[in-house]
């Protein structure tokens, strides 16, 4: 009995120090791609900010971008992004009105009928005043890992502004660099968002999941034709 006692209490405690080891890896690796990208997070558009600092400004310019890419993050309805979507399309057309980026684009997921964030994503630009063939539509864009990779591949891009939450940059900046994409991020914090507890855990997930993913470099789930940025975007929009 005793022998049996001390062996369980051996298997407990090698059971214990795994899941401590493991822990330890795996922040370490989330922190990693944390600690990589922070300092080119080079603005935050919070609450009723409407301006650019010189400084900001002049980061932006230094990476001379093509595009700002502005990722998907779900819609209420099909008309109306979450409040998430709506503040990152806030921020891309800010940044296009500055005339710090000269196109926008926009991945999102468009895999069912019922579920299309870049029609959602289209029309808000195109009401927010933004010239119709300055917008790019990536209909494909089923993970940030996609969006990033279908930015290199398909549309080309080796410049850009990214354009998410802070929580988000860090990852969406980590992929883009891999991937050859010279990038600074603009976040879009401009409120508190519900379930955001939950989010940031998930993130941490993602983030290791990513930083494996970024080693092998598979394809994105979908590819394509080659679709120049120097074209009318209106090619990509879709009925």
């Amino acid at each position: 009995m005793r022998l049996i006692k001390w062996i369980l209490k051996k298997i407990l405690f090698l059971v214990i120090m795994v899941c401590a080891i493991g822990g330890v890896c795996l922040m370490t690796l989330n922190n990693h791609v944390v600690n990589t990208e922070k300092d080119n997070i080079v603005s935050k558009i919070e609450g009723s900010k409407s301006e650019f600092t010189r400084a900001e400004k002049q980061a932006i310019h230094d990476v001379d971008p093509q595009c700002a890419i502005v990722l998907g993050a779900g819609i209420k309805d099909e008309n109306t992004p979450t409040p998430m979507l709506k503040d990152r399309l806030d921020t891309g057309i800010l940044l296009y009105k500055h005339g710090l980026v000269s196109k926008l684009l926009l991945s999102g997921d468009n895999g069912t009928a019922e579920h299309n964030e870049i029609h959602v994503m289209l029309n808000y630009c195109l009401d927010a005043g933004i010239p119709e063939e300055d917008i790019y539509c990536d209909h494909a864009g089923f993970s940030t890992y996609d969006s990033m990779y279908r930015a290199k591949e398909i549309f080309q891009v080796e410049r850009a502004v990214i354009v998410t939450q802070t929580y988000h940059e860090y990852r969406s900046l980590y992929i883009a660099e891999k991937m050859d994409i010279k990038c600074v991020g603009v976040s879009s914090d401009q409120e508190k968002y519900s379930g955001q507890p939950v989010r940031e855990l998930r993130e941490i997930m993602a983030r290791i999941k990513d930083f494996f993913k970024c080693m092998v470099m598979p394809a994105a789930t979908l590819g394509g034709d080659i679709i120049s940025l120097f074209e009318s975007g209106v090619l990509t929009h879709g009925e």
